[in-house]
């Protein structure tokens, strides 16, 4: 966010992949050619810094649950302004139904958070060595383990999407989970 980072900013910037692949989950992977997870986490991680100051209880947990909330509203923002902004209907009227869908997936994530505060921490502390571990993974291998795991889409669906048959998709997804489990085990 800044060449010499505050400690504000070193605090926020802790996050960062959390957020994005909680983004990344949120959003439809073929709407991501339009609308980048990465600049929505950057929005995220500005408005934050921005309001960081009138945040009041600053435990991990809390802080985690405020930018999930702000990630969500950014999310909702984005795709809200994707429908509005289409250009042409026919070509994109695919691409919009996916964008409602995605924000219905948010608008459920957010109902998400009444659960108690013990487990929206077990469940953040979670979710945080789950989004470091999955940044640490080659490119395709995390691609095809968030569109698997996270999207739900067959193994013919990735196999279209990412340009490979699907029984190499196959076996990049089965690589990807081995060295994900590897890399959970060892921030354990």
């Amino acid at each position: 966010m800044s060449a010499d980072p505050s400690p504000e900013v070193e605090e926020l910037e802790r996050f960062r992949a959390y957020l994005h692949l909680l983004a990344r989950a949120r959003l439809d992977p073929r709407l991501q050619a339009k609308l980048d997870p990465s600049d929505i986490v950057q929005q995220t991680l500005l408005e934050a810094l921005q309001a960081l100051k009138g945040f009041q209880r600053r435990s991990r947990e809390e802080m985690a649950c405020w930018l999930r909330q702000i990630l969500a509203r950014n999310l909702a923002n984005a795709l809200r302004d994707f429908r509005r902004d289409k250009r042409d209907v026919a070509r994109e009227q695919a691409l919009d139904e996916l964008a409602a869908r995605s924000s219905a997936r948010v608008e459920a994530w957010l109902a998400a958070e009444q659960s108690s505060p013990s487990q929206r921490a077990e469940r953040a502390e979670d979710e945080a060595r789950l989004a470091t571990a999955l940044e640490g993974l080659p490119e395709l291998l995390r691609e095809v383990v968030v569109l698997r795991h996270l999207h739900d889409w067959s193994l013919t669906e990735i196999a279209r999407h990412v340009g490979r048959t699907p029984s190499a998709v196959g076996s990049l997804l089965h690589r990807g989970m081995v060295e994900l489990r590897r890399r959970l085990r060892e921030r354990e």
